[in-house]
């Protein structure tokens, strides 16, 4: 398996992001353009010790690829946002 942060570039905090946070549950990462869905899951759960729901990624045309992650109902994302520092 490949190292969690090789996968993960960085978290988004954008207004988006923090509303899904919010209201979804979820997190949103930059990731690596090569990496698939199974890697961003095993990185993410590996990173910070969460249990994963679902996983949708995307190409924007700039470039970048986002992974729009939900967590489940027992782990919150303001919780794992409040300790990566992001709120």
């Amino acid at each position: 398996m490949k190292d969690p942060y090789t996968v993960i570039k960085n978290p988004l905090t954008t207004e988006k992001a923090v509303r899904l946070m919010e209201s979804q549950n979820k997190l949103t990462f930059v990731i690596s353009i090569d990496a698939s869905k199974k890697e961003v899951k095993e990185a993410v759960e590996q990173a910070f010790k969460v249990k994963i729901v679902d996983i949708h990624t995307l190409v924007t045309p700039k470039g970048v690829k986002k992974a729009y992650i939900r967590l489940s109902p027992e782990t919150p994302a303001l919780d794992v946002a409040t300790q990566l520092g992001l709120i």
